[in-house]
């Protein structure tokens, strides 16, 4: 198999220990814990196209438009050729892994995310303003993207892109993992799999319902234990950066071909390339990137989120 065309291989392993880390109040915070990892798949959300896993000309397997990809940096590769390869922007690359200088060196493991935005029919009256409050954009970044003026007028039934569009959740909920009533199963994200995915927090309160890429939100204190919520193989382990706003997170690949993920961590206690059990800790709670508050951003990919 070409170098490149690895999509879960043991790279540098990210250890809890190289890093200190601050102690702030072990408490929820009296906003609701909310925020990152917008990246949609629900109705009128963008998706990426499905990308292969190779270079140029090692095109043999291309992975579902919802998993996440590891792309192994060749000799001679450019983050265009690279953002062209899995159809996304530079930006979604250079964002997703902290790049500097957008400078990029062979055998450097690079995570590749679908496209971030909202598509958006605009009805009549409605103004870029008025979009960005709706979908928690901002309207100047709206209309420059759409390449038209903050001040245009917009016609009804034209198409408006909102990068980093959130979808309005429902109102937040209180899930109690020792109840025995099933958690209702909705179909954003793909099939529902009843009982293969466990409640990834200590406890947790349920702050922000289904958003981004299938996603919710789990708010509990500063360092509360995070658990793989099935059994599989740690894919991506990173602490420290921005990295596309999901801070310090974990993904884990699972054998039904689903993807975990973990965003908003502390620290993350799993490395790179390690065989997880369900309910092993892979972390600890925390407020890294794009967060509001100390919690847990939790996606599905590739099936329903049971938790929504």
């Amino acid at each position: 198999m070409p170098q490149s065309a690895q999509s879960a291989q043991i790279g540098p392993v990210y250890n809890s220990q190289t890093m200190p880390l601050l102690s702030p109040a072990k408490n929820i915070t009296p906003n609701p814990s909310v925020g990152g990892g917008d990246i949609l798949i629900a109705d009128g959300a963008l998706i990426a196209q499905e990308s292969p896993l190779g270079t140029r000309g090692d095109v043999s397997a291309r992975p579902q438009a919802s998993q996440i990809s590891i792309h192994v940096v060749r000799e001679g590769d450019t983050l265009s050729q690279i953002a062209e390869l899995y159809s996304v922007s530079i930006n979604t690359i250079v964002w997703a892994n902290d790049i500097k200088g957008r400078y990029i060196q062979p055998g450097q493991e690079l995570v590749i995310l679908p496209i971030t935005g909202v598509r958006h029919t605009v009805a009549k009256g409605e103004t870029f303003a008025s979009i960005a409050k709706k979908y928690d954009g901002d309207a100047q970044e709206i209309a420059n993207y759409n390449e038209r003026a903050l001040s245009a007028v917009l016609a009804a039934g034209d198409i408006v892109i909102i990068p980093d569009g959130v979808i309005a959740a429902s109102p937040a909920a209180k899930y109690n993992p020792g109840s025995s009533a099933t958690p209702t199963l909705g179909s954003s994200g793909g099939p529902s799999i009843s009982g293969y995915y466990g409640w990834p927090v200590d406890g947790g309160v349920l702050t922000q319902g289904l958003h981004g890429f299938n996603g919710i939100d789990i708010g509990a204190g500063y360092g509360t234990n995070i658990y793989a919520a099935a059994a599989g193989t740690v894919i991506v382990a990173r602490e420290g950066g921005y990295n596309g706003g999901y801070g310090s997170y974990v993904v884990i690949q699972h054998s039904n071909g689903t993807q975990t993920l973990y965003a908003h961590l502390s620290s993350v206690t799993i490395a790179q390339g390690t065989t997880v059990s369900k309910g092993q800790v892979i972390g600890k709670m925390g407020s890294t990137g794009k967060s509001t508050g100390n919690h847990l951003h939790f996606e599905v990919r590739g099936a329903s989120n049971p938790f929504r």
